[in-house]
Formats: C-alpha cells, sequence, structure tokens
C-alpha cells in the first residue's frame, strides 16, 4: 500500500450501559454512568494511535416500537444515556493525542451554544475535539424541544447547511492574533481583530462574536455520516471525515468515490475528506474461538430480536412490531428519519433483517489478528482509503484488549496504520496521510 490507513472508534449507545450483561470480571453492573469503562477505551485507543473517538448521542426515551418505551428500557437500548459533553474531559485527561468527537444536534442546539461549547472544549483539550453533526431523526426528541415533529428530511440538511456556516464563522471571529497579552499596554485582545457576524438567514439569526478566542484547532473537524442523496451533499461540503455502513466492498468503493465527486462539484480537495467503513471485528486466538463466540453473539441476538427490532423502529420512526415477521416489507413504506437505511431494507422480512443484524452479514471481521488485519488489507487495498470505524453496542474490557492489542498490533506491524503520533491536533493527524 502507498499509504496507511485510519483507525478510528464508533461508541453506539452513546455514554450508557455498555457490559451490563457480561460476567466477564470487572463488569461492575453498578457503575455503568460513571467514566471508568470508557477511560479503559481511550487509553486503549490511543495505544493503537486511533484518529478519533465519536460518542453517539440522542436525547429522548424512544417510544417507537410496540408504542412503550419498555423494550428500549429492558435492553438498555437506546437508553439510558447521559451526556456525551460531560465524558469527553473525563477522556481528554486520560490520553494525550486521541481525537474525542461528541454528537451534537443541529434540532437541538442553537448554534451560538454549540459553537461556544465546541470551541471550550477545543480549548481544553488543546486541540483534539471534533464535531459529529447530526440533524436528528426521531419525534421523541422533537417533542422534547418543544416541537410536534422534525422538519421533513432534507429540509433539515437546509437548516444542517446554514448552521454549520454560522457556527464556522463565529469559530474564526477571533482573528488568529486576536490576543496580545501586553501588560505594559495593557492590551488582552485587539478589538479590531475580532469581529462580530450579524448574521440573518432563512432559520437563524446570529450576532456574534464568540466571547472566547479562536481556538487551538480554530474551524474543529466536522464529522457526518451522510447516507441519504441529500446528507452526502451536506457530508461532501462540510466533513472532514465520513462514517458509512457498507455491506461489500464495490458498495465501500462506489460510496467513497461518491463523496469525492460530492467534494470537487463543491470546491474542495477530495483528499481532505477521510470517509471511514463500519466494521465489527471479533477477535480471538484461533479462527474457531473466534467463531464459536460468533456464533454464541447470533443465538443470543435471534433469542432477543424485539431488541434489533425496536432498534430498527427508533431509527426509521416505523413500528416493526405491525409487521409479520416472515412477510417481506412492502415497497410503500416511507420514512422522514434515515432514509438510505430502509431503502436497504425493503423487499426483506423482518427476521431476515434480524438475523442480518445479529449475524453481521456482508464482510466478516472475525478470526485471529493476523486474519482479520488481511482481510482490512485487503479492502483498503480495493477500496483506496480512507480507514475503519470500529464499534461494538456493548463492549467488556476484555474486547477493548482484544481489539487494541491484539488487533492493531498486527495491523501496525504490516505498516497498515501508524505507529506512533506525529501531530498534536485531531486536524492534523486526519490531514496526516
Amino acid at each position: 500500500m502507498k499509504k496507511p490507513f485510519h483507525l478510528a472508534w464508533f461508541l453506539s449507545q452513546g455514554y450508557g450501559p455498555k457490559s451490563w450483561r457480561s460476567d466477564w470480571p470487572g463488569s461492575d453492573l453498578n457503575r455503568w454512568m460513571m467514566p471508568d469503562i470508557f477511560v479503559d477505551l481511550a487509553k486503549g485507543l490511543e495505544r493503537g494511535c486511533f484518529d478519533y473517538i465519536i460518542i453517539e448521542d440522542s436525547s429522548n426515551v424512544p417510544y417507537t416500537y410496540k408504542g412503550s418505551h419498555d423494550t428500549y428500557l429492558q435492553y438498555g437500548a437506546s437508553a439510558p444515556k447521559l451526556d456525551p459533553a460531560v465524558l469527553v474531559p473525563y477522556l481528554a485527561m486520560a490520553t494525550k493525542h486521541l481525537g474525542i468527537v461528541p454528537t451534537l444536534s443541529v434540532s437541538e442546539y442553537p448554534p451560538y451554544l454549540l459553537a461556544r461549547l465546541v470551541n471550550s472544549l477545543d480549548h481544553v483539550t488543546e486541540g483534539r475535539i471534533g464535531w459529529n453533526c447530526v440533524t436528528g431523526s426521531n419525534d421523541g426528541a422533537a417533542q422534547n424541544y418543544g416541537h410536534e415533529k422534525h422538519r421533513p428530511h432534507d429540509e433539515r440538511y437546509d437548516v444542517a447547511d446554514e448552521f454549520a456556516d454560522v457556527v464556522t464563522r463565529l469559530w474564526e471571529a477571533w482573528e488568529p492574533d486576536a490576543v496580545v497579552l501586553d501588560r505594559e499596554k495593557p492590551m488582552f485582545a485587539d478589538g479590531s481583530k475580532v469581529h462580530a457576524i450579524h448574521h440573518e438567514g432563512k432559520y437563524f439569526k446570529v450576532r456574534g462574536p464568540i466571547n472566547a478566542p479562536r481556538s487551538p484547532q480554530g474551524r474543529v473537524p466536522i464529522c457526518q455520516a451522510g447516507g441519504s442523496p441529500r446528507g452526502q451533499r451536506f457530508a461532501s461540503r462540510w466533513a472532514d471525515t465520513i462514517i458509512t455502513n457498507a455491506p461489500t466492498v464495490e458498495h465501500m468503493k462506489a460510496y467513497r468515490e461518491e463523496v469525492r465527486q460530492g467534494a470537487v462539484a463543491a470546491g474542495r480537495n477530495p483528499d481532505d475528506i477521510k470517509v471511514l467503513f463500519l466494521a465489527q471485528p471479533l477477535i480471538d486466538v484461533s479462527m474457531e474461538a473466534a467463531r464459536e463466540r460468533r456464533r454464541l453473539e447470533e443465538v443470543d441476538g435471534m433469542k432477543h430480536i424485539d431488541s434489533t427490532l425496536s432498534s430498527m423502529s427508533r431509527i426509521t420512526g416505523i413500528d416493526f412490531s405491525k409487521f409479520d415477521l416472515d412477510e417481506p416489507l412492502p415497497p410503500t413504506l416511507t420514512t422522514n428519519g434515515h432514509q438510505s437505511t430502509l431503502a436497504k431494507w425493503i423487499g426483506k422480512t423482518p427476521r431476515a433483517l434480524a438475523r442480518t443484524a445479529t449475524a453481521k452479514q456482508g464482510i466478516d471481521f472475525t478470526g485471529t489478528p493476523d486474519h482479520v488485519a488481511g482481510v482490512m488489507q485487503e479492502i483498503m487495498e480495493e477500496v483506496g482509503g480512507d480507514g475503519f470505524l470500529m464499534f461494538n453496542p456493548y463492549f467488556d474490557r476484555r474486547y477493548v484488549m482484544e481489539v487494541c492489542d491484539g488487533l492493531v498490533p498486527e495491523l501496525q506491524r504490516r505498516g497498515l496504520t501508524r505507529k506512533a503520533y506525529a501531530h498534536k491536533h485531531l486536524r492534523d493527524n486526519l490531514m496526516e496521510f
């Protein structure tokens, strides 16, 4: 390979319970809300020289499946969650190089408040913060913020376009040399180099400037997961890194090329956008041991099919309990939620979709460190870049060690991923290769 590829971690299900069903030593059910296991994860990711960790989030207890929140709370799925911004300082204190990317929704924050929060976090982490920009899709969350439901799907991205413009202008409202720190004069900051933005748009009105100096990165890296055509256009314009799920190498290659073409159309260098593909590795000392663990996961998952169907219901706003498990989903289904995801499900049965989710169909990252590293190498050689976003909704300390201290060293030995951080800031590490 001409260049290494990037690694990141998706903390799916956010700052919530992870190993509460695990009997692995150290899994403390009563302390799920404490940052301990997440700090261990962050330290492991830094040992592996990962670019960043994304902390997923949503701010409601879902009720779409069966018209009740009972299933979600039964499985600890999508709820409960603590605010990801609270976790950031703990992870930052435990690491020196790892990028930390909280999820903050344009449907739940005013632009100024979000810009100020991210600017503050970038200061206190010395330039290691990113922003996972999401628009929101579940009407239950909208109702927690005074709205009956979310705006139509494509309009949410129109809002996000204006929102991102306001936020980035606020981040850059202080010129790089605005802070003088001259005690004799005296002058803390030169007012002629701090600018109000006076924004008046269709959705927002913000005077500015932000009331803090430009942070170490200035324009903080933006992460996005645009899957629909409108989402892809937004991501091609604003994102520095895009996270996505693709079932085959062909889909990966096609998606990355579409994003790169969109970047060119938006007047950007396509090399400035790093596309990372979801991967859920399962690593063990032998192929047989890894496959047996995967099999047991699948058996457990199909015993609790409600958990998978409730998750499908949450992200689409469609109650999948109303459909026969063995009847194909009708082509007439529509959603104001995750459109690209629903499109992949049309024509398949709910039972088959649950089995697919449980069995990790598509590309199989199950096996020894050598085997899985080889699979990843072959994929990146075919796709052309840019890396993988690893995840597991319910991990424990054993899983963290298997990935960070088992798989990653093999990737490094092959020269596929970095062995040391070259830069201090998240943006610079993203742009390193």
